[in-house]
């Protein structure tokens, strides 16, 4: 099968196992302007599946960086009354929104902390309309990705430079369960069927408490609520809810802990990009769910200005499951974007839960906030140790990997 055929099959997997377009529905797409060849290309999947209309935004974050050079950080922070409408008016109308994410992370690379910072609050800034709908309207949303050549050039360098971008596409088809013969819709309806499957193992246990160590330094206990669910069959959907796989790739279990139980050091496995810099060799202390300490050399600043951004920043709103000999792990790749790196790798989030309303017991709470930063902390050699409210303890994680048994 051609590449172009292998980008339509893609592009079918986002929008169908993806987004679940509706017949009719409005897809609203923000596109990194590198990835703009393949828009077009989605555009048709969704039409071809019954969309209604497909409403395109690029990021241009070359234009932000200019921005951030010769204007005042506060303006370029600033979310503008049409970014506001041009988004809020789709989704009001029951649109579904898509992320298609491309890679270059060198851009701002020679662009001071304070700058990038302000690029990135304005970033994140416009997608918290569109969080904001998912979390209140319940519409489907996903996030994926677009090689791109700086992207390319970052991961396969190896590669000779005529041929990375299509290797780049071969390997993230790879990544996402693609190939020239299967059946995109059987695989990831068995995928999901697994990862339910392993949620509710977790579940089974009723755990108060995960303990993480690892040889880097890691010791870190988090705190669950009785409402903390892995899986899936135990959480409460509304009314009329559209079934969607937010995030192509995926391998995770995940959940929303107690905002104030979260003991501990933990230490990253991966870089993190926040607005467009690589941040590297970090950590963070906590105590009674509050990071206290950022562990960090260059990008402290950064990372500071993060768990600062409103008062509820610094506590944890994700704890989320990988086995570290997963597919993206084992392709031996770091990829500098959230979405493939968080993975392959067990990851925790600063800032708001997966879940943000009220646990049915009062002596919990889950966090609530204006960011929701992943950050990678799994390796080769973390354990996890699970313990129930009557003590019990059992290793959920062993040498990296799920070694968990139902209950």
């Amino acid at each position: 099968m051609e590449m172009k055929q292998m980008m339509e099959k893609y592009a079918y997997t986002l929008v169908k196992v993806g987004l679940n377009v509706q017949r009719g529905q409005t897809v609203l797409v923000e596109a990194a302007v590198e990835g703009a060849y393949f828009v077009p290309v989605f555009a048709e999947a969704c039409y071809r599946i019954g969309a209604g209309n497909v409403v395109v935004h690029y990021l241009d974050e070359a234009m932000l960086k200019v921005d951030a050079l010769h204007r005042p950080l506060s303006e370029v922070e600033k979310i503008e009354d049409w970014e506001v409408m041009s988004n809020q008016k789709y989704l009001d109308e029951g649109a579904c929104y898509v992320r298609l994410e491309g890679v270059n992370p060198k851009q701002m690379e020679d662009l001071d902390e304070e700058k990038a910072n302000a690029v990135f609050a304005h970033i994140d800034g416009v997608r918290n309309i569109m969080r904001r709908a998912s979390r209140e309207k319940h519409c489907q949303w996903l996030i994926a990705m677009i090689p791109t050549d700086p992207w390319a050039d970052l991961v396969l360098p190896e590669v000779d430079r005529k041929d990375r971008l299509e290797a780049l596409w071969k390997l993230l088809l790879k990544l996402c369960y693609i190939d020239e013969n299967n059946d995109v819709e059987k695989t990831w309806k068995e995928k999901t069927e697994n990862r339910r499957k392993r949620g509710d193992i977790m579940d089974s246990w009723h755990f108060r408490t995960l303990h993480y160590t690892a040889g880097n330094g890691t010791d870190l206990t988090v705190t669950l609520t009785p409402d903390s669910f892995f899986g899936m069959g135990k959480r409460k959907m509304p009314e009329g809810f559209i079934p969607f796989t937010p995030n192509i790739p995926t391998e995770e279990i995940c959940t929303t802990p107690e905002k104030f139980g979260t003991e501990g050091v933990v230490y990253a496995s991966r870089p993190l990009v926040l607005g467009g810099k690589a941040i590297e060799h970090f950590g963070f202390r906590f105590k009674k769910g509050k990071v206290v300490e950022v562990i960090c050399d260059k990008g402290k600043q950064m990372l500071e200005n993060l768990i600062t951004t409103d008062e509820n920043a610094c506590y944890l709103g994700e704890c989320a499951l990988v086995e570290y000999h997963s597919p993206i792990s084992m392709s031996g790749k770091v990829y500098y974007t959230t979405l493939i790196d968080e993975n392959a790798s067990c990851h925790l989030a600063l800032g708001r839960g997966l879940n943000t309303g009220k646990p049915s017991d009062p002596k919990y709470t889950f966090n609530d906030s204006s960011i929701h930063i992943d950050f990678m902390i799994g390796t080769e050699d973390m354990r996890i140790v699970g313990t129930t409210e009557d003590g019990q303890q059992a290793v959920v994680f062993d040498h990296g990997d799920f070694v968990l048994e139902e209950k």
